[in-house]
């Protein structure tokens, strides 16, 4: 399948992920032909179930698949127009895309400022510049200046969601990999999570591929989705015409015009869904 460009979007791509397939230990095959084009300063969001294969798809991209023994063993990755899928993950970091783990994945020993400066690792472009962008962070993320000094390990979830998302941002990345913001987190709280990666990218330019089992969240903010089932891309399309898809509408967002689900329509259920396949 080859990657298709947004539809209504002139923009060009930053990332292109080119018809790819991804083996656990030379013998799991979890991705097959995946294709898909997030363009410069753009949200699209990754969708599907748990196990469906976006966080596999996101560590392809960002080349953290191999301290998991897996290897993407055809088709390829280009980032800002070059090949990147050969490349080291701090490399990828260096030309500027770098991803945020599920379960944010803060170092718990380390206090938040500290965390952030983590993130600083790769950068070479002096002291003075990095301050500069931790004062950015904190402004960005009032709560983390409130709590600069406590313990990573002692945050509330949200509160490890924008430290994570925070030590992202201190590598000055054109691209964020965002690994399920919204798991384990409360409603206001995943509200907030998403108004602050949606102002990232309207004010920062910062472009979003998001992998998110939200799907509602997930189409109110990005522009275009993918869904995966199964290793598979099964539909993609701008998040409007997806908000209105009446199979979307069932099997992602719970909802769907007509008379409600019961069991004597699970077979065609189940039919309908053979067709997404």
């Amino acid at each position: 399948m080859t990657p298709q460009a947004p539809a209504g979007d002139a923009a060009p791509a930053i990332l292109s992920v080119n018809n790819i397939e991804v083996i656990y230990d030379h013998v799991a095959l979890v991705l097959r032909g995946v294709s898909l084009t997030v363009p410069e300063g753009g949200i699209v969001a990754l969708l599907g179930a748990n196990g469906a294969g976006k966080t596999t798809t996101l560590r392809a991209v960002s080349n953290l698949l191999r301290s998991e023994r897996g290897d993407v063993t055809k088709g390829s990755v280009v980032f800002a127009g070059e090949r990147v899928d050969r490349l080291t993950a701090n490399d990828l970091v260096r030309r500027g895309c770098i991803q945020v783990l599920e379960g944010r994945r803060c170092f718990g020993h380390l206090s938040v400022e500290e965390n952030l400066l983590t993130g600083a690792y790769t950068r070479r472009d002096g002291a003075a510049a990095v301050r500069q962008n931790l004062e950015d962070i904190y402004e960005t993320f009032p709560r983390l200046r409130e709590r600069r000094k406590a313990q990573a390990g002692y945050l509330s979830g949200g509160e490890q969601q924008m430290c994570a998302i925070g030590r992202a941002l201190m590598s000055k990345p054109r691209m964020i990999l965002l690994d399920e913001p919204s798991m384990g987190l409360a409603p206001q709280v995943v509200e907030e999570i998403f108004e602050i990666v949606h102002a990232l990218n309207q004010h920062r330019g910062v472009s979003f591929l998001l992998a998110e089992q939200n799907t509602n969240m997930a189409l109110k903010y990005a522009t275009y989705g993918y869904i995966l089932e199964s290793g598979r891309i099964v539909m993609d399309g701008p998040t409007a015409d997806m908000r209105n898809n009446e199979d979307v509408r069932e099997f992602y967002l719970g909802t769907a015009s007509g008379e409600g689900r019961n069991f004597r329509n699970v077979k065609t259920y189940k039919r309908r869904k053979r067709w997404l396949n």
